[in-house]
């Protein structure tokens, strides 16, 4: 399937019934710890992973891998940067995301801290889920390491390519080459639920639905 049509399709379904996609499909967990939220607005955000690795330092050097990425990678991609769970450092801030919303950017994942989020929220309104919010720089303390590499963040292990589906439930990551078969199981789930939904009402009880579709 085409990654136009999986981002729709991505876009139209709940973001708990990708987690249970993923589950079932790839036999794994795809949702990132529940730390990883929403800091600057409620918008989902669907898009293929442009992955960045961060590890510590004590040279004071640009965050250049993430700088070169936002620049050069495709319109519509999430930047994701794994540094290792690090709450104390910001690895995201005005000035990348005016540059993320330049280059078409749809949002940015980050296994650590945003900062300016008044400026981002005032100026840009681009959708950050982020482990943590810290006025502190990287500069001196992180270095970038690599981009489209894979990273372990968050519980979860991220490709380059794998799509990103984040809401205000959560963060899930789809592995790309299963997306289609997440998305069909997903689209599945939705529709179930729906007809689930309308037989609790209609019957007044909830014990009646799930006896019928057996989920909850």
């Amino acid at each position: 399937m085409e990654l136009n049509a999986l981002i729709q399709g991505f876009h139209a379904v709940a973001t708990a019934s990708v987690a249970d996609a993923v589950d079932t499909v790839c036999g794994k967990r795809g949702y990132m710890d529940q730390q990883i939220k929403p800091r600057i607005n409620d918008k989902k955000i669907v898009g293929p992973a442009v992955t960045i690795a961060e590890g510590p330092t004590d040279e004071k050097l640009p965050p250049q891998h993430a700088l070169d990425a936002i620049d050069e990678s495709e319109a519509g991609s999430v930047i994701v940067i794994s540094i290792q769970a690090e709450e104390n450092v910001a690895v995201w801030g005005g000035l990348m995301t005016a540059g993320a919303l330049a280059n078409g950017h749809v949002g940015a994942v980050l296994d650590g801290g945003v900062r300016d989020l008044t400026e981002i929220r005032r100026d840009y309104d681009f959708p950050v889920y982020a482990r943590s919010v810290s006025p502190g720089t990287t500069v001196g303390r992180y270095r970038t390491l690599a981009s489209n590499v894979t990273v372990e963040m968050a519980g979860v292990t991220v490709n380059p390519g794998d799509i990103i589906v984040a809401d205000i439930d959560g963060v899930i990551v789809v592995p790309r080459a299963q997306a289609a078969e997440v998305l069909a199981l997903s689209q599945e789930i939705d529709a179930r639920e729906l007809e689930q939904a309308k037989l609790i009402i209609a019957e007044k009880s909830l014990r009646k639905g799930l006896a019928k579709y057996g989920r909850i």
